[in-house]
């Protein structure tokens, strides 16, 4: 194996187009993200090619180019935008004599910095090692081999049969620790859903800006930077809205175009807190260059977490950097929220979306007379916090009778929590 260096590396970054002319953006994506991981360009091959080579992905010309950018530019590994098998990365490592990473790897390797939990370690753990146990099925010739010694000789095992049932068995280890982790996330789920406080989830492509909007609804300090997958552990505050209503809000990690499915699968427990939202706010890079293929990749996959079909709201952040676009809110004909423009950095717009998260949840609005006894006084007070009293007569009996305007849901969870309050309806 070829050792990373102590001090930075330099990297040949290979990007083959299949059938067609290179994008420039899908490029400029693919160097933050090998900046993100630490390391510096040094060239980049491009291409295109109908059907990936089964040996080396590319063809005998193209190895040449990137042979020579790696020479040249002195490059510690290749990397590619693609997901190579494993047999291509070792026939490729075998050419080039450096390391060659693809994809899926360096995708790995930028999460494997930004985990700090003890969740989001393991969870990159296992996406670590389910993507190493295919890399084992072709490893190199010493894994092959049988153990040798004093009381080891004969048909025992190979080491490449040892290193997969090691491997297997921590994978069970993790997923059994992430299983219990879950357990503790349901509880607390089921312990807001009781309290009936909705849940409002900030989903996106990476780097759209989800951090910075969940700082200045929440007055927060999460990290934030401009960056590919600043975010990685999902934080959840308390959101007040205008009305004295409040929503639980989770800031959750990025998606980005080809993600790997094996991030995706280590990440369900995580990933969970967005399928189980109320809401989902869909931050949009307003100033990006490829605003559709990102919301595809985002709703793709929201799809495969099985969060299709939660409510979204759309936000287009960045606004600042957009000539000509101030804050607004955009409805469709039938006069339902679709869009909210806004900037999380200035703070433009933000008032916009608290209106928005307020009608929401609000809902559909009832006026109820209710008529109290003397010993009903926790209940009167629990009706004030939940709507907006219009009159509070005192009665001669000692008790009150009131007209709460509030949101049916709210009047419908004090119905579960207090069942005198169905007696005390007048009208």
């Amino acid at each position: 194996m070829f050792e990373r260096p102590q001090a930075g590396e330099n990297a040949v970054l290979v990007q083959v187009t299949p059938g067609g002319h290179p994008d420039e953006d899908e490029l400029e994506e693919f160097v933050e993200l090998v900046r993100s991981a630490g390391a510096d360009p040094v060239a980049v091959v491009q291409g295109s090619r109908r059907v990936p080579d089964p040996r080396l992905y590319i063809g005998g010309g193209k190895l040449e180019e990137v042979r020579a950018a790696v020479q040249e530019g002195q490059g510690d590994v290749v990397i590619f935008d693609h997901a190579l098998s494993p047999s291509q990365e070792r026939n490729l490592e075998r050419e080039l004599q450096c390391r060659v990473l693809d994809r899926t790897g360096l995708i790995l390797d930028i999460f494997a910095q930004r985990a700090r939990s003890h969740e989001g370690k393991l969870q990159v753990e296992l996406a670590q090692l389910s993507h190493l146990a295919t890399r084992l099925v072709r490893g190199w010739t010493h894994l092959e081999r049988q153990k040798g010694g004093i009381g080891l000789r004969g048909p025992g095992e190979t080491q490449l049969e040892t290193d997969r049932r090691l491997l297997n068995q921590r994978i069970v280890q993790i997923k059994r620790r992430l299983h219990r982790v879950d357990s503790q996330r349901d509880l607390g789920r089921k312990a807001r859903s009781r309290a009936e406080v909705p849940t409002v989830s900030l989903v996106g492509y990476t780097n759209a800006g989800k951090s910075t909007l969940f700082n200045a609804l929440t007055q927060s300090a999460v990290y934030a930077q401009d960056q590919l997958f600043a975010t990685l552990d999902p934080t959840l505050r308390r959101l007040a809205l205008p009305d004295g209503g409040a929503v639980v809000l989770a800031d959750t990690v990025g998606f980005i175009s080809k993600l790997p499915h094996d991030l995706v699968a280590a990440f369900r427990s995580t990933l969970q807190e967005t399928a189980d939202a109320d809401l989902l706010i869909h931050v949009i890079d307003a100033a990006g260059p490829r605003q559709a293929l990102c919301i595809a990749e985002v709703n793709s996959v929201l799809e495969q977490i099985g969060a299709e079909k939660v409510p979204q709201i759309e936000v287009y952040n960045k606004i600042d950097l957009v000539n000509d676009r101030g804050p607004r809110m955009e409805r469709s004909g039938d006069g339902s929220l679709t869009r909210i423009w806004l900037s999380a950095r200035t703070g433009e717009g933000i008032d916009l979306l608290l209106e928005a998260l307020q009608a929401f949840f609000r809902g559909e609005q009832v006026r109820k007379v209710i008529r109290l006894e003397p010993r009903q006084g926790r209940l009167r007070a629990a009706l004030f916090d939940a709507g907006r009293v219009v009159r509070d007569h005192p009665l001669e009996t000692g008790g009150w009778e009131l007209e709460v305007e509030m949101a049916r849901r709210e009047l419908d969870r004090l119905l579960k929590q207090n069942p005198d309050l169905l007696n005390a309806l007048v009208a």
